[in-house]
């Protein structure tokens, strides 16, 4: 007798799907599957890039910046296990596993990230606390275990997808040039030319979409004053009423540095002397119509001439010092560096500075190296010419100074050491970007046997680093001539340390002991280490002084041997008062 229909299964709560299986087991086809589109030797490369993203680095990561650099650290080892396993194919050193060898293989990778994974989360946790307490931070428990393993997959993902886009865009290009040209020379061809479009799209958004935008939002903000900034009336600054700059026109970061500072009173309160009113002279950018200006003009010899102009009107040509100071992106000048040397001079000082761009500086740093380079040359020659013309012995003592894009652009001006030592009467140069191609060439000439994170040049004959005063004393160092040249720099500072060459190059300073705030477990790893340290620069200020890029009241310990004064405990107060 035939089986009747109620011995069918009842299809609509039957166990199996459409093909007849069980739903778990096409829950584990679908796994299979979409693992099966990664490769177990990639993995496996992503799985020890992944562990090296942990490791220290120059500074304290919050988690997610540690998600981002482990999700791009272990997809740039996929890619790297993929090409690894290509060549060797290319080469014939491959076979075929079967089956049976593939499952085992794909359970020994399961299991190796099941203990890798969480294992260096908690190490990476470890490693951070160190890296806190070696900067002056609370050992927090901010880290966010789960959140880092999230992102740090979803990074990994989207650059996968990325790199297998550019990838179908190779193959997809190959196949037209491979009618003209052999099968290998076609897909070399087509892979640099696919490369070549991807860096001119980046340079191109970096450069042009990138600065325009932000530059329109960069103006608007560049409208507000900060709270507490109200206009000076002393003359002797510019947004004064009697000043040739109106207040307006300098921009948010000139209105608070033409407000800020101690006047004289406050300086006689500290050193016990008679005090002048310090003279501080500053253009903004909007002060001048670029659409205007002759074709023979630019924007920043336009601002440095309203400059001199202001130098002239407030007599500072006849102060004791005359420091030229070039700012950041939007016009930033360090309140600590400027206001250190109007303490010791005792007021007898004029500095001066102009806004070339209304970008901040991550965003300059970016798109813009070019303004900051030609900003500091101008207002340098500027001032240069006009201090000239005074009679050498009526001559004010000429300093330069400037930080992180600002002492970029103020180096600029001169063709090396020997100029700067020439022209000028003695500078600080703080948290000098590593691009800087002057302090590269200092740099590379030190004396042999020196750091570079703290060369000796010449035994510090007129040249000298230092990541704390003290070191402007160092051991081996021989007499300091002048005029007195500082480069003011922190081991632990990623704005001076990062370059692209760290992608395959072992830096100096990684051969070299590590600085007194740097883990010592902190490691060259190709590529790793380019992406940690790029990532380093985000929060690089947000640290306290004295560590990455943040340099504070210790400045007067530098001017003070600059200007050669002697004068340890006035400068021990002047930075109590600053560090209040």
């Amino acid at each position: 007798m035939p089986a009747s229909t109620e011995e069918a299964p009842n299809v609509e709560h039957s166990p199996l799907d459409e093909n007849n299986q069980p739903p778990n087991k096409v829950r584990f086809g679908r796994v299979r599957h979409w693992l099966a589109r990664f490769n177990p030797i990639g993995l496996i490369f992503a799985l020890a890039f992944y562990c090296w993203s942990m490791s220290p680095s120059l500074l304290p990561r919050p988690w997610n910046l540690q998600a981002v650099a482990s999700g791009v650290s272990a997809a740039i080892g996929y890619g790297l296990g993929v090409l690894v396993l290509w060549l060797l194919h290319k080469c014939g050193l491959t076979r075929q596993w079967t089956p049976r060898w593939q499952r085992a293989g794909w359970i020994t990778v399961g299991i190796v990230a099941l203990v890798v994974i969480p294992t260096f989360l908690v190490l990476g946790s470890w490693w951070q606390d160190i890296s806190r307490e070696l900067v002056g931070i609370e050992p927090g428990s901010n880290w966010d275990y789960f959140g880092v393993f999230a992102v740090g997959a979803v990074v990994f993902l989207l650059c996968l997808l990325i790199g297998r886009g550019l990838r179908q865009l190779v193959h997809l290009l190959d196949r037209f040039v491979d009618r003209f040209l052999p099968a290998p020379i076609a897909l070399g061809v087509s892979a640099l030319v696919v490369t070549v479009i991807v860096v001119l799209m980046i340079e191109g958004i970096l450069s042009t979409g990138i600065s325009r935008i932000a530059n329109g939002s960069a103006a608007v903000a560049d409208k507000g004053t900060a709270d507490g900034v109200v206009q000076p009336t002393s003359p002797e600054r510019s947004g004064s009423p009697e000043s040739l700059e109106s207040w307006d026109s300098l921009g948010r970061e000139g209105r608070t540095f033409v407000a800020d500072g101690p006047d004289a009173a406050q300086i006689a309160e500290i050193t016990g002397a008679a005090a002048l009113e310090p003279i501080r002279v500053y253009a903004g950018r909007v002060s001048v119509d670029a659409d205007g200006l002759d074709e023979s003009r630019n924007v920043v010899d336009s601002l440095a001439d309203n400059v001199v102009a202001e130098l002239d009107r407030t007599g500072a040509f006849d102060r004791e010092y005359l420091a030229v100071a070039t700012t950041t992106g939007r016009g930033w000048v360090n309140q600590n560096v400027a206001a250190s040397l109007e303490y010791l001079s005792g007021g007898n000082s004029a500095i001066a500075a102009m806004q070339y761009s209304f970008l901040p500086s991550p965003l300059a740093f970016l798109a813009d190296r070019k303004t900051p380079k030609l900003a500091g040359r101008a207002l340098f020659e500027a001032v240069y010419a006009r201090w000239s013309k005074q009679p050498p012995e009526q001559r004010p003592k000429l300093l330069v100074f400037g930080e992180s894009l600002g002492s970029y652009g103020a180096q600029d001006a001169f063709s090396g050491a020997q100029d700067i030592i020439a022209r000028t009467d003695g500078a600080l140069f703080v948290g000098t970007p590593n691009f800087t191609e002057q302090w590269r060439q200092i740099t590379d000439s030190r004396d042999p046997g020196s750091r570079e994170i703290l060369p000796a040049v010449y035994g510090g004959e007129n040249v000298r680093f230092a990541s704390t005063p003290a070191d402007l004393d160092a051991p081996g160092l021989g007499e300091w001539d002048s005029p007195r040249i500082v480069y003011w720099q922190h081991a632990s500072d990623p704005i001076v340390w990062w370059s692209p060459s760290l992608l395959l190059n072992k830096p100096d300073w990684l051969e070299e002991p590590r600085g007194e705030d740097i883990d010592k477990g902190m490691t060259w790893v190709p590529f790793v280490s380019f992406w940690q340290v790029t990532l380093d620069m985000v929060f690089a200020a947000e640290v306290p002084y004295g560590h990455g890029h943040a340099y504070g009241p210790e400045a007067v310990y530098f001017w003070n041997e600059i200007l050669d004064n002697d004068n340890q405990e006035l400068s021990d107060r002047i930075f109590t008062e600053l560090d209040n």
